[in-house]
């Protein structure tokens, strides 16, 4: 699904303009991207949560030629989807 078609979608269900939409997922988005540099994490009961995990200085391999190469310290996003969430994705599982 594109952001178009998110945001279409999303104007249709909560019966409100594609601008409306768009500005309220903007908002989500930079909220969580902001909460979550301060090592805050955000939760949404009944799907999951977003937090960050740092990731060590490693190093790696240059594919083309095998030499190698220092892979930087990172920070990333990380999603952890809840158990209501992952109940509704595997139904038959118990």
């Amino acid at each position: 699904m594109t952001k178009a078609e998110l945001i279409e979608e999303i104007s249709k269900a909560a019966e409100c303009t594609k601008a409306d939409a768009e500005r309220t997922l903007t908002a989500f988005f930079d909220l969580v991207v902001a909460s979550t540099m301060k090592g805050e994490k955000v939760a949404w009961p009944g799907f999951g949560s977003f937090s960050t995990t740092a990731r060590k200085a490693r190093t790696g391999r240059n594919p083309q030629t095998g030499a190698a190469v220092t892979v930087p310290a990172s920070t990333a996003m990380k999603f952890t989807a809840s158990s209501t969430l992952k109940a509704q994705l595997n139904p038959n599982r118990k």
